[in-house]
């Protein structure tokens, strides 16, 4: 393993399971931090029944195995987060404390421990203790509402919006904790909530809300289908490219690349009289391959481009110039997506064995 040294001498105690903390967690690994995961002995964490989800986002960190029902198990973990830089919980409010292992225990036993707390809600307001999963947040930050077709239902897709945020800000709390720590010598708690990082992220529709006091039909929004150069279509081998031609200047190379400037002559603006150019666009765009209007637009200033199928992402001359694909074990894998100049890129060690790291982790104190 070659490890990024920017976050070495962290240490950070991930009680975590399934996708967000986890994937939070990736992030530090790959800065140089060590994570240990705190799994219980009887299954770990709950993502190992998918195995390639779980080794998507366990590589590079350690896994000890404890019961925190058990006082013995619980003394074993107040010994490792005495040494510890960071706690990371993904439990509802209540639990951790209910086992004596809440963050008002924790701080007594180390001052600067940053506690981490990424949880659906929040730690704070009347919908804490509710279960929840990724839809369920996004549906109540307002963003599920928005993606889907003019007059159809919302659409969730495949990727996991609010757990992601999620996760991502629930990094930056962490890196916060730990200098603030290293400043001051006081740890902190950090409460992330998954409804509200997906909240934040609605810059462009709060601008709406501000603006026009509504927000846009779902499928209607200006970047949402309301403007025919900029959209989605149809390829003549039923494949997709994406014309991201907002500003004139970009449309108006796409028209002369394919031959076609009388459609700058046709209304833009969203509304009724733009729809004969979104059917001219249409058309035009019909009559050749994905990859044929990729080769004659994508390295012009156009903002066009393929729409890629994951399978065709990891070959993607642009991905792999950025090492963004890690082939682990034959099979590709989410690299660091942020590079530091003179940081090595990290190599991550394959995932944790559930318990593979019990003895050199959980080694007697010294006398």
């Amino acid at each position: 393993m070659t490890p990024n040294p920017l976050l070495a001498g962290i240490r950070v105690l991930d009680l975590s399971r399934l996708l967000p903390g986890p994937f939070a967690t990736l992030y530090l690994a790959q800065l140089g931090a060590e994570v240990i995961k705190i799994e219980e002995p009887n299954g770990g964490d709950y993502a190992r029944m998918a195995p390639d989800l779980f080794e998507q986002v366990n590589r590079g960190k350690k896994s000890v195995t404890l019961d925190l029902r058990k006082a013995e198990d619980v003394a074993q973990f107040k010994r490792l987060v005495a040494e510890a830089d960071v706690v990371v919980d993904t439990f509802r409010p209540d639990v951790l404390p209910q086992l004596g292992c809440g963050y008002d225990t924790l701080k007594q036993i180390n001052p600067r421990l940053g506690f981490a707390a990424l949880t659906g809600y929040g730690h704070t307001g009347p919908y804490r203790n509710r279960p929840g999963h990724d839809m369920n947040y996004r549906g109540y930050a307002g963003e599920l509402a928005q993606n889907g077709p003019r007059g159809g239902s919302p659409q969730v897709g495949d990727f996991q919006v609010a757990d992601l945020a999620g996760a991502l800000s629930c990094v930056i709390g962490i890196l916060a904790a730990v200098i603030g720590a290293r400043a001051t010598g006081s740890g902190c708690f950090v409460d992330v909530a998954m409804l509200d990082c997906t909240l934040a992220l609605q810059v462009a529709t709060l601008s709406d809300l501000r603006v026009l006091g509504r927000v846009p039909a779902r499928g209607t929004g200006m970047l949402a289908g309301a403007l025919p150069n900029y959209g989605v279509y149809l390829c003549a081998d039923d494949r997709y490219l994406a014309l991201g031609s907002l500003e004139r200047k970009f449309f108006v190379n796409f028209c002369k690349l394919a031959g076609r400037e009388d459609l700058l002559e046709l209304p833009h603006a969203p509304g009724r009289k733009s729809e004969a150019l979104r059917a001219a666009v249409a058309e035009l765009i019909r009559q050749r391959t994905r990859d044929e209007w990729e080769a004659l637009l994508a390295d012009e200033d156009s903002c066009a481009s393929a729409i890629l199928e994951m399978q065709e992402v990891v070959h993607n001359p642009q991905v792999v110039a950025r090492g963004l694909i890690e082939w682990n074990q034959g099979k590709p894998a989410c690299g660091m997506p942020i590079q530091f100049d003179g940081a090595p890129r990290p190599a991550l060690a394959p995932s944790p064995g559930l318990g593979e790291h019990n003895a050199e982790v959980l080694r007697a104190p010294a006398a």
